[in-house]
């Protein structure tokens, strides 16, 4: 007789079940609340660790970050968190939200719509709640 429930959603009630049992704060666990516990690192904090302090000729913070947006881009966008703090953090090295939605929609060819669509969303969604913070 085939079992009534889904293999992936026993899996998961399971999961959250030994969570809690191990933790009882995580059923409540926000990764949203997580990352803005992460600050967004000034400008020229970023050029240190990031840019072109170890390497005169190298590639700026800011080109360095599109790369990795594209990267998170190209996995589809599944590590949610990694891609708002990253445009969070090219806005910060002077990114413009053009610059953001072109890096992102160049990975159509490469991720597909899918993926971009949903980096997409997740940048329009800090672009949007940085904007609310301005006011």
């Amino acid at each position: 007789m085939a079992d009534p429930f889904n293999p992936f959603e026993r899996m998961m009630e399971q999961a959250h079940a030994m969570a809690k049992a191990m933790n009882p704060a995580l059923e409540n666990f926000n990764p949203k609340a997580f990352e803005a516990m992460w600050p967004t690192l000034p400008k020229e904090f970023m050029e240190v660790a990031f840019g072109k302090a170890f390497n005169k000729e190298g590639l700026d913070s800011k080109t360095r970050l599109f790369l990795v947006l594209s990267g998170l881009t190209m996995q589809g966008a599944q590590a949610e968190s990694q891609v708002r703090v990253t445009v969070r953090h090219l806005i910060e090295a002077g990114a413009t939200k053009q610059e953001i939605a072109e890096a992102i929609a160049q990975m159509t060819m490469f991720a597909g719509v899918p993926a971009v669509t949903k980096a997409g969303t997740l940048a329009k969604e800090v672009m949007d709640e940085m904007e609310g913070d301005e006011e």
